[in-house]
């Protein structure tokens, strides 16, 4: 039925570009923003070009960060600028954080090498990353990839474009079930993987 007005069908198109965003849901949140004060559409419209405008990524951990401040990582002397925790995404590190027991500083690769989806190395920030262990004195870099076939791929690349360096490599411990990404776990699983990191 709602595909019928022309309008409401342009915004359910819209809202499937979201990730992360189940298709049963589509319809709810089309409601609910149909059922909003027009105001607070305009407030939150606003809010997100806000955001869009004034966060941006980190130039060297690609973490986002606000345009007038410095990064909360890199910027932190509190953390340990020389230990590098390799993350795939925002989601991750923040899995990460939620443990209360690292603190380093972080990598944002922006993904896997996935060559099914057409993502190679030269889409995520890998270079940058060998740049940044060659440049900043890091000495331990901390692979904390997906448990998959294309997480365990790209952390072995990462892995021989760091061979000539002195930097320590090390990955999460065993254990981890096979196809499970960080976001998805408990935070005293995540602890302990990484707690108990090996060599890779």
């Amino acid at each position: 039925m709602m595909h019928e007005l022309p309008t409401v069908a342009q915004l359910l198109k819209g809202l499937q570009q979201v990730p992360y965003l189940a298709s049963k849901n589509l319809y709810r949140v089309a409601e609910h923003f149909l059922t909003m004060d027009p105001e607070r559409v305009k407030q939150f419209c606003a809010l997100l070009l806000r955001v869009k405008e004034n966060v941006v990524a980190c130039d060297t951990c690609f973490t986002w960060r606000e345009k007038d401040r410095d990064c909360m990582f890199c910027g932190s002397q509190k953390r340990k600028q020389n230990i590098v925790c390799i993350v795939e995404s925002w989601q991750e590190l923040l899995a990460i954080e939620q443990t209360r027991g690292y603190d380093g500083v972080y990598h944002v690769l922006g993904g896997i090498i996935y060559p099914l989806e057409g993502v190679g190395p030269e889409d995520l920030t890998i270079e940058q990353l060998v740049d940044r262990v060659e440049k900043k004195n890091v000495t331990e870099i901390i692979l904390a990839l997906s448990q998959t076939p294309e997480g365990e791929a790209t952390s072995a690349y990462i892995a021989s474009k760091l061979h000539n360096s002195s930097v320590v490599v090390s990955c999460l411990a065993r254990g981890l079930p096979v196809g499970s990404t960080l976001g998805t776990m408990d935070r005293l699983t995540v602890f302990k993987a990484l707690s108990e990191r090996r060599p890779f």
